[in-house]
């Protein structure tokens, strides 16, 4: 996507700046989640078990849990990483909340959190076509979005919008004993 200044009839193109660096793109996000997705900011860098993620948010409309993972380059992974972070929040819950109760300025409860629609978004400047069709599911718990930045402190921010009105539930019930049958079974809160 290119866009450009209007001046007069013509037009000028904004050219593209990179992100230098990974953190560079999660310190705008974490600094603007608000702004970005409504999101509360709860926490950067937060270590669970093996895994650390770099941003901890939570979605007070939707009273769930978001963890967001950014990538310099649409060669990493993203839905294996998002099961496992899934998997470690689901295993996990308490942490979250204490988390949340230590670094917020109100106390959530483990009842008042809905883990059913807890989610990993994956920011990025760009995607590959694999990853943007591992999301290609009505109900799979991971978002991809595309973040530029251009000249003069202008940013693009998009999602990756899935296309397809399958559901992920087909699969899932065929492998009971399957990692992806667990976590999603997990993250719906179903027996």
């Amino acid at each position: 996507m290119n866009l450009y200044h209007i001046k007069g009839q013509s037009l000028s193109i904004i050219q593209h700046e990179e992100f230098k660096l990974e953190k560079d793109l999660q310190k705008i996000v974490e600094t603007n989640l608000e702004t970005l997705f409504g999101f509360t900011f709860v926490s950067s860098e937060f270590s669970i078990g093996e895994f650390r993620l770099d941003t901890l948010a939570y979605d007070e409309e939707n009273k769930a849990f978001v963890i967001i993972e950014y990538k310099k380059r649409h060669r990493a992974s993203v839905i294996d990483q998002g099961f496992s972070y899934l998997s470690s929040m689901l295993d996990n819950k308490a942490d979250f909340i204490l988390e949340f109760n230590e670094r917020g300025t109100q106390d959530l409860k483990r009842s008042e959190v809905n883990w059913s629609l807890s989610r990993v978004l994956f920011i990025s400047p760009s995607f590959n076509r694999y990853q943007k069709n591992s999301v290609n599911f009505k109900d799979i718990p991971f978002e991809l979005w595309e973040i530029r930045r251009f000249a003069d402190g202008i940013i693009s921010v998009d999602q990756v919008q899935a296309s397809s009105k399958e559901s992920i539930e087909q699969i899932t019930p065929a492998q009971n004993n399957s990692v992806i049958n667990r976590v999603f079974l997990r993250n719906t809160g179903l027996p």
